[in-house]
This record gives C-alpha cells, structure tokens and sequence, in this order.
C-alpha cells in the first residue's frame, strides 16, 4: 500500500477556512505563545528598555518609576555619560538611586552588558553624578525661593504648617533634632528632606544660616522631595573605595 503524506492539523484547518477566517486564524496562531517560544533568555522589557511608565534597573532588576532613578547613556566615544535629566539621545542604561547599586554596577560590568560592548567610566563617576544631583536640589530651591513659592526661618515655616500651605519642609542635615521635632508638631505626615547643612542652606536664602524652611504644595515641592531622595540615595550611604576603581577612567568590556 502506497504511503500516504501527513498533513499537519494547522494546515488542514487553514486549508478548509474562507480567506478572512483564514487570516484571523493564522493571526491566533502567531500570537500564541507556542507557536514561536522565546529561546533567548532576554526578558523583552530589557530588550527595548525605554518603553512603558516604568523603568528596570540593571543591577537589581527592579521596576520603577523613571524620576526616582538615573538614567546612563554611552557617548560616542564610548565613555559612560549620566543623564540626570533622561533627555540624552540614545539607549539609556538605568539604575536605582543607591550607592551599593552604583558600586555594583561600576565593579561587575554592568554598563558593558548593558551596552553590549566596551565602555569607558570615569574614575570621578559617582561624585559626578552626586554634585549633580546636589546641584539640582539647590536650582530647585533657588527657584522656589523666586517664585515665592518657599518661606524659611522656624516662625514662618510654622505659619505654614498651621495655614497648611507647606507641602514639603526641608530642614538642615546639622540642625536640632530636638527643635526639628518641635517644627513638625501636629504634623508628622508632611514629608521632610535633609539634602543641605545650616550654611548652605542659607545661601539659597541670602542667609548666613537657614535650618528650617518649606515649600508651598504644588510641582515644586514634588520635583524637590524626589531629587532630594535621588541625592540621598546616592551620598547618604559612604562606602569605600571599591578595589580596581583608580587612575583616571575605567573601562569595562562586554564578556
């Protein structure tokens, strides 16, 4: 008896369909997951990582929201460059605002996976990216102190509070604790940031020494609780000079 040739059950069924069936048919069957299973081992998101509301750190693997991270691209010349803003052309490599995260990525390689080739990181990387962030904070200050939109000294940040105007207090790293405390009596649930000592503080301010101050709720004192966490997370935790980070850049190839 002459063999006879098989046909598969998707060809049988696309063969008996209309034209129109047929295409919605074929479309199903692209979609499913078992039709073409992904052997890569690359998650998609990682694949396109700019996409979305959300953002993946490269270290942790974590999911977040692209204001409270930082954003790296490569140059052209290779070097790893920070995009405090997220505005810089070109596929960005993306970590949490924390200094072991930053540490990890400058010592295992991390930019050069993510870039998929060598990088250059300069040796002053992280103190870049953390008078930045400093700088930002203070820019955001001296613009709500313009505005009229931020008062300063214990008496008015009080009037404040009272009036329920502040939307952020922002009280000096070296001030009192005990008379910080006080500040905020009646009002535990209002968000407070400690990115500057007493004299830097003050200059925003024209003043020789500032502890206390506030902002007026509203997009200001948003952009400054979240750039002041970033610069938190970034100066607040010192840790030691990693081994293998000396001279004048590093460089780090895709293995």
């Amino acid at each position: 008896m002459r063999g006879r040739r098989l046909t598969s059950p998707r060809r049988c069924l696309l063969s008996t369909t209309s034209g129109n069936e047929r295409e919605r048919f074929s479309d199903v069957i692209a979609a499913s997951p078992s039709a073409s299973p992904d052997l890569s081992g690359h998650d998609d998101a990682d694949e396109d990582n700019e996409h979305g509301s959300l953002r993946r750190c490269a270290v942790t693997r974590e999911r977040m929201a692209p204001a409270v991270m930082l954003r790296f691209v490569i140059g052209p010349d290779r070097n790893v460059v920070p995009d405090l803003n997220a505005r810089l052309p070109g596929r960005g490599i993306w970590l949490s605002a924390r200094r072991d995260v930053l540490e990890t990525a400058l010592t295992r390689g991390v930019f050069a996976r993510a870039a998929r080739g060598h990088v250059v990181i300069p040796s002053d990387l992280l103190a870049v990216v953390e008078s930045g962030l400093l700088r930002r904070v203070v820019e955001i200050l001296g613009l709500a102190r313009r505005a009229g939109q931020s008062v300063s000294g214990y008496a008015k940040v009080r009037e404040w509070i009272e009036a329920r105007h502040a939307g952020l207090i922002v009280q000096a790293s070296d001030g009192s604790p005990d008379e910080c405390a006080r500040l905020l009596s009646g009002a535990r649930e209002l968000p407070v940031v400690r990115p500057l000592v007493a004299s830097s503080l003050g200059h925003v301010f024209g003043r020789e020494r500032v502890v206390h101050a506030a902002l007026r709720r509203g997009a200001l004192a948003s952009r400054l609780q979240q750039e002041s966490e970033r610069f938190a997370g970034v100066a607040g935790a010192v840790m030691p000079c990693a081994s293998g980070i000396s001279g004048d850049r590093v460089e780090q190839a895709d293995k």
